[in-house]
């Protein structure tokens, strides 16, 4: 019997919503091909049908995390950077949202340690964000500032085991966006 038109789509976004999730919480070391089949509920040899190699699987999955965090992206900030910041910047996306981070904070200092695949995939991330951005920022420096301040902010206030200070980075750089954003 034949496997239906969308199977192989269909597994191929298995695969990938399973290596968002499990890369943005682990990093590319400590999450092997296995455990991403294993998340899916494929087996192994699926995943050679849909990519050459774990490295192309975390590239892909950069894209998949980011496409993710923006359907999660409340629908009334959608063109405003401010609005869209309260919740980038919040505890709930620090503490809860770890599943279904976004790759852009969650993985960057992983990133350095990849590939030139890896990397432009990380790279093309970000530049959509800051054309996300550029639609309600008035200069581009001001949007540049903004981007980088909610992807560090989120990114150093997760390694913090201080929530105290974690939470003043959050509502700093929320401020700090605000003020980009009048």
């Amino acid at each position: 019997m034949a496997w239906h038109k969308t199977h192989k789509e269909n597994s191929k976004d298995k695969i990938l919503t399973s290596a968002a999730m499990l890369f943005t919480q682990g990093g590319f070391e400590q999450v092997s091909i296995d455990d991403v089949m294993k998340n899916a509920q494929l087996t192994r040899g699926a995943f050679y049908s849909h990519f050459r190699s774990k490295s192309d699987l975390y590239a892909q999955a950069i894209a998949k995390a980011a496409q993710n965090a923006q359907q999660r992206r409340p629908e009334s900030s959608k063109a405003d950077m401010a609005l869209y910041a309260q919740y980038y910047l919040s505890k709930q996306h620090r503490d809860d949202d770890l599943a279904q981070g976004c790759p852009l904070a969650f993985l960057v200092s992983d990133i350095t340690q990849q590939d030139e695949q890896v990397r432009q995939a990380y790279t093309e991330t970000l530049q959509r964000f800051i054309a996300q951005a550029e639609q309600s920022i008035e200069t581009r420096e001001q949007t540049l500032q903004s981007v980088v301040m909610m992807i560090g902010g989120l990114a150093i206030s997760r390694a913090l085991n201080d929530t105290n200070l974690s939470n003043e980075i959050l509502a700093a750089c929320q401020q700090g966006v605000f003020s980009c954003s009048k």
